[in-house]
């Protein structure tokens, strides 16, 4: 196939803009599918992705198209659109020379799309500006248009109006495709070059590697190396990704393809890395490579303890689909043996939850989720103690500092809303750093704040607080120093290390406080009074205390001396004490996720 008659490009837009009813129309105009295999999101496998209506994992497809008598092929390579999986996103736009942006006529442009759109220019795609869902009766076509124009600075002509449900204007995005998008670069005489853009597990055949290559080719049979991970295997098949797999012998430059060579192992293929011929390896590999980091971190239990291994086997399955998911095996005084698993953020947190429930059926505790912090010891002030559990954090005595990571977080929302969206950040520890007009009454607000702040109930009180108009973005910055304390949990004088976290010091009376009077209503009352208490140390910052169940051993006395009253209230007296000494309290799963919901 001549490099000249090859197209590559991505959909970027934000969740629900209609970026996988997009690929299905594409699918269907270009004779891609047949009318026996049409159905919704054909592109989104998992029944999750169906049911949420969102992407979790992307995909690439390749399309053949015979445009003015010329025989084009087309690669799409679909992305997810939400926050967490924006590394995803950032090597799926590697792999293109082009990006359909979508912005749905109704809702206008949100944060994700203005995120993603800076990765696709930051890679000098070609973008193809198109107004989505025209045909809805709350579609604002003019006026979204005029967005457009003013965020991308092209013509009004350039916008294609389209809308996938209905197919309109789907004739006219393919025919940009080949006219606007430039065809790929790539000189096929030198060393073999590609970028690992995505990787799927088959459990026939392994770990399928998808690939992009920008020069030389790849040959069945012919020995490869990874890069990054200094693995060689075999190419023991390659091929197109078509709707349906089509294996061939040789792959060129400029092309997209995927490999199998009979990887067992998730974790030895790394997306963003490059692959090269073992004989002769290229000497520029491709920039951008980094391994992804979990942000945020939980404690997953068995709700029986002894279904254990049960969990670490469904665990392990997991981890071979989705490389990002980390674990290692930690115990809970209050839940017994688990795992710290961390995730790249809440939702990818909500996803494995779910699919634990529902592929592996092992119901689950899931505990408070707290990020990574670093830790500073007075003895060695410039070695970082990585903490991504409360309990490891070093005696406060002991401690020089403690950092934690900061996020750049966007917000689009109608500027009636500005005063509340501002006030929750503030709570939030977030610092206002800029305020753009985008239109008369749409604004986008940046603030730097800590990553922990939002990990709870952020996302939640940002849509109550706007109306649902508010949309949220968010990039990694780095990590700053701050002033963090330890709060403990005491149930009848006993820590609950599964309830512990790391707060701000100038929020942790009142967080205390909080956790303290929601833990009273939801912990069972016993035959002893049960002190509830939040400490920071050895400093008691908050008590309640949860009302015994008191029997009434004094019924039988039908008058009578006071000293038989007296006697059997001494007596039960003495037994309550001694039942809070050896009185072991339950925790109900409902206390751990309390913590999330303080504001209810």
């Amino acid at each position: 196939m001549d490099i000249q008659k090859i197209r590559n490009f991505s959909i970027i837009a934000h969740i629900d803009h209609g970026k996988s009813t997009l690929a299905d129309r594409l699918l269907e105009y270009t004779g891609a599918i047949t009318d026996r295999e049409k159905k919704d999101q054909v592109l989104d496998d998992m029944e999750l992705e169906r049911e949420r209506g969102i992407t979790i994992k992307s995909h690439a497809v390749q399309m053949d198209y015979i445009y003015k008598g010329e025989h084009y092929k087309l690669n799409l390579i679909d992305t997810p659109g939400h926050v967490d999986f924006s590394y995803e996103v950032s090597r799926a736009i590697a792999a293109c020379e082009g990006a359909l942006l979508i912005v749905d006529a109704a809702q206008g442009i949100q944060a994700q799309t203005i995120s993603n759109l800076y990765l696709a220019l930051e890679n000098d795609l070609e973008i193809i500006p198109i107004l989505n869902k025209v045909d809805l009766p709350s579609a604002k076509p003019l006026e979204v248009s005029d967005e457009i124009v003013d965020l991308l600075g092209c013509e009004v002509d350039d916008v294609i109006w389209a809308s996938a449900k209905t197919g309109e204007g789907i004739d006219k995005i393919v025919e940009a495709i080949i006219q606007k998008i430039p065809a790929p670069k790539g000189d096929k005489n030198a060393p073999l070059r590609a970028l690992i853009f995505d990787s799927v597990y088959n459990p026939y055949r392994g770990v399928e590697v998808y690939f992009r290559v920008f020069d030389g080719q790849i040959k069945k049979g012919q020995k490869v190396k990874f890069v990054a991970t200094e693995h060689e295997y075999n190419a023991d098949e390659i091929g197109f990704l078509e709707l349906k797999q089509r294996p061939t012998n040789v792959i060129n430059a400029g092309n997209v393809g995927y490999l199998v060579s009979g990887i067992k192992d998730a974790r030895e293929v790394k997306v963003g890395d490059t692959i090269t011929d073992f004989e002769n390896p290229t000497q520029s590999i491709i920039e951008g490579f980094e391994d992804v980091k979990p942000m945020v971190f939980a404690g997953v239990y068995p709700v029986e303890t002894d279904e254990y291994e049960e969990l670490r086997n469904a665990m392990e399955k997991l981890q071979l689909n989705d490389a990002s998911l980390t674990f290692e095996p930690e115990s809970s005084a209050a839940l017994g043996f688990g795992f710290r698993a961390g995730f790249l953020g809440m939702l990818h947190l909500e996803i494995i939850q779910e699919r634990l429930e529902r592929e592996f059926d092992m119901n689950v505790i899931t505990t408070v989720p707290n990020v990574s912090y670093h830790a500073y010891t007075k003895k060695n002030v410039d070695k970082a103690i990585i903490v991504n559990n409360p309990s490891e954090l070093p005696d406060p005595s002991s401690l020089d500092r403690v950092e934690e990571p900061y996020i750049k977080a966007s917000i689009i929302t109608k500027s009636d809303f500005i005063g509340p969206i501002m006030t929750l950040a503030l709570e939030k520890r977030g610092e206002i750093t800029n305020q753009v007009y985008l239109t008369q009454d749409r604004v986008e607000l940046s603030f730097d704040m800590p990553l922990a702040e939002i990990v709870f109930d952020f996302y939640d009180r940002l849509k109550t607080v706007s109306k649902g108009y508010a949309s949220f973005d968010y990039h990694p910055i780095g990590m700053r120093p701050s002033k963090l304390v330890k709060v403990d949990i005491l149930l009848n004088g006993q820590a609950v290390d599964a309830l512990s976290a790391l707060i701000h010091a100038d929020n942790a009376y009142t967080i205390g406080k909080k956790i303290v009077h929601k833990l009273r209503g939801l912990i069972p009352r016993q035959q002893f009074d049960i002190p509830v208490q939040a400490a920071i140390g050895a400093k008691i910052i908050a008590r309640e205390t949860i009302k015994a169940l008191r029997k009434d051993v004094t019924a039988k006395c039908y008058g009578g001396d006071i000293s038989r009253k007296r006697k059997l209230l001494e007596k039960q007296k003495k037994g309550k004490k001694r039942m809070r000494q050896v009185g072991n309290v339950q925790i109900p799963q409902s206390a751990f996720m309390a913590v999330l919901k303080l504001n209810d």
